[in-house]
């Protein structure tokens, strides 16, 4: 098995046919709930969004899928989600990831 990151929007497509048919425990309730309120594009965005973000020298794959769930139309909102990254963004980095979020909102 190997492991990846997937967005809320991807977590929300692959829970929703698995919730109608029910017996979910708790915690796959929860990451359902939160999903269904939290994801306001669809799978196929975030896929598009995040790979147009990776492919930004500075963007790690983590740091992508938290841009593609938050969706972040300010900078700083951008700079919340490097505060923890050792990168110092430039202007022009975060204009840059706040026009590539533009396009799938």
């Amino acid at each position: 098995m190997t492991e990846r990151y997937v967005g809320l929007a991807e977590v929300k497509a692959m829970l929703v046919p698995e919730g109608d048919k029910g017996g979910f425990c708790t915690a796959q309730r929860s990451a359902l709930e939160h999903s269904q309120g939290m994801a306001s594009i669809s799978a196929e965005d975030v896929k598009a969004l995040t790979a147009e973000i990776r492919a930004l020298s500075f963007v790690t794959d983590y740091t992508a899928y938290k841009i593609g769930d938050i969706l972040p139309k300010y900078p700083e909102d951008v700079r919340a989600i490097f505060s923890k990254e050792r990168v110092n963004l430039s202007a022009d980095d975060i204009k840059q990831i706040i026009e590539i979020v533009g396009k799938y909102l």
